[in-house]
């Protein structure tokens, strides 16, 4: 089986993705300008790493037609409440980001006020969206759960809290871990493992004591603290012009990185570790007869990326 490079990865999920994240809203809907604001930020682009993680557990467990379209639907979620927590996240309040995906971040377009509710707006639709799908399908209800769980403040939303009352303070190596397996883990664990929920035959989220479950959990954790690790090495060592956001912000805003409490070269030690637990795990993967080729493309890019 013959197997793409990353840039094809990319570019063949934003294919996948973007007729479900131009959909979203109606006509009718898509002329008030909140609306406006937050396809702005829905549409700018990025990496889709999420979705991207999304198709490569479908492909790799080998779904069928129909579960794939409905791991496209929860991919389209998951980017939204995604973009939600990047619009919050780069508010003057918080982050006080000017740039996002090498555009103005929404506040700098629509303003303050209108990029809150434009975040607010992507939050409440994304739940409507799992609501609607529980309707039609109610085995996905803890598939959806799981999903609305690792936004909230055992997820995404608790790494933000404890992002933000860690400024200007000395955090432990313990304290950074659980805010980046948080902030940044949580979505990626939905990412990684949703399929595999969709996949069950009574859509349940499969119990701790599934092998396969338990494996792309502890895949989706090594992965988050990857990213994240070369995301804060990125902030020191990189360019805006080469990342399209801000770089030197956590310096600036006093934050506790990966970088700030081991150093460069620790950091580096620490996302080997990380990198070689996901090797580890794909290993064990393809020894239960899953193809794990394309999620090898992915690490070697998440650990090389300059961007």
């Amino acid at each position: 089986m013959s197997h793409d490079d990353i840039g094809t990865l990319i570019e063949k999920t934003e294919a996948w993705i973007l007729p479900e994240l131009e959909n979203i809203f109606n006509e009718k809907e898509s002329e008030d300008v909140t609306v406006k604001a937050a396809m702005y930020s829905l549409l700018a682009g990025g990496k889709r790493l999420r979705p991207l993680m999304m198709r490569l557990t479908s492909d790799m467990l080998g779904l069928g037609e129909e579960t794939v379209h409905d791991v496209r639907y929860f991919a389209a979620t998951l980017e939204m409440l995604h973009t939600y927590s990047l619009i919050h996240d780069d508010l003057p309040a918080l982050d006080n980001d000017e740039l996002r995906r090498g555009k103005p971040t929404c506040h700098m377009v629509y303003g303050e006020g209108i990029a809150v509710l434009a975040g607010d707006l992507l939050l409440n639709k994304a739940m409507e969206r799992l609501f609607s799908i529980c309707e039609k399908r109610p085995g996905y209800i803890s598939a959806a759960s799981s999903m609305a769980v690792n936004a909230g403040i055992n997820g995404m939303l608790g790494g933000q809290s404890i992002d933000i009352s860690s400024e200007d303070k000395e955090i432990s190596m313990e304290l950074l871990t659980e805010l980046q397996e948080k902030k940044t883990g949580a979505f990626i664990e939905a990412a990684v493992v949703t399929p595999y929920y969709l996949s069950k035959e009574t859509g349940r989220a499969a119990s701790a004591d599934d092998e396969t479950a338990e494996s792309l959990r502890r895949l989706a954790s090594h992965i988050g603290l990857a990213f994240q690790i070369r995301d804060d090495i990125l902030d020191v060592t990189s360019s805006s012009e080469v990342l399209g956001k801000s770089t030197g912000k956590d310096e600036r805003d006093a934050k506790a990185t990966f970088v700030t409490l081991l150093g460069i070269e620790g950091a580096e030690k620490r996302l080997k570790e990380e990198t070689d637990g996901i090797r580890l795990i794909l290993a064990g993967l393809r020894a239960n007869g899953y193809d794990t080729s394309d999620y090898e493309t992915l690490t070697d890019f998440l650990v090389n990326r300059d961007r």
